[in-house]
């Protein structure tokens, strides 16, 4: 329902016409539409938040100066501090700091012993071992944590999911592997799982799928704003890699 009169009908009405115009391009308006139409107002302001704010990069990402210059260092103090303080939040930044560093038995060992009594069943614990599994290549074991944090919103445009989805592939499941990528392509976003997702159809022999998706992606470079480029400069650079390999095979084809 409206604000009764006003230029506040217009704002609303142009608000709401931008977030359906914006959901249209990115594919996501079977999620979306009907909660921007019931509930305009608050379904906007959520809309804006959790699909253009917290999605886009907008915050510049915190760079952690000691574990660039000497993880060492960083490691050894934070181990100081679990030795004087042993506390879950301490464990588990160490754990952290280890998996950073590539150590992953010493951050699995962390992690496993922390999911006990009241932090059980905590999510970062829980994301992070799906993360040390999948290198140790555990593939089982990556799969039912991530069924447990599946519905959880956060999951899925995270680190786990696309995890997930691959641990799927590697554990022959390779049905419900792409059902998982499909959940995690949208335009003008998502740009490392859609890179996954088109490895994942070349993988399979589908080279014209991954084509498209990642001809898709590099053609949506130009529509996004500065930070959002730089911050996924990585994922077009690599798929413009891709695109050169697949027409290569195109040519000799």
């Amino acid at each position: 329902m409206y604000f009764g009169g006003g230029n506040y009908y217009y704002i609303i009405l142009i608000l709401e016409a931008f977030c359906i115009i914006h959901s249209l391009r990115r594919g996501t308006q079977q999620k979306w539409l009907w909660i921007l139409i019931v509930i305009p107002v608050f379904g906007c302001l959520y809309y804006i938040y959790s699909e253009i704010l917290s999605n886009r990069g907008i915050r510049a990402p915190k760079l952690n100066v000691e574990a660039v210059i000497n993880p060492g260092a960083k490691i050894k103090r934070l181990e100081d501090e679990v030795r004087f303080t042993d506390t879950f939040a301490n464990r588990v930044k160490l754990a952290d700091a280890y998996l950073d560093a590539g150590l992953t038995d010493k951050a699995l060992e962390i992690y496993q012993n922390s999911l006990t009594g009241a932090f059980a069943e905590n999510e970062h614990v829980m994301a992070q071992l799906i993360v040390a599994y999948f290198e140790k290549g555990q593939y089982n074991e990556v799969i039912p944590i991530a069924k447990k944090l599946y519905k959880l919103p956060q999951f899925a445009r995270s680190k786990a999911h696309i995890l997930y989805a691959k641990s799927l592939e590697l554990t022959y499941q390779e049905e419900l592997a792409e059902n998982e990528f499909k959940l995690m392509k949208g335009r003008y976003s998502y740009f490392e799982p859609r890179y996954e997702y088109g490895m994942f159809l070349t993988r399979a022999g589908r080279d014209d799928d991954a084509w498209q998706i990642f001809t898709d992606m590099l053609n949506e470079q130009s529509q996004l704003s500065p930070v959002e480029r730089k911050s996924n400069k990585v994922w077009f650079a690599k798929a413009k890699d891709e695109v050169k390999k697949l027409s290569a095979v195109r040519k000799t084809a």
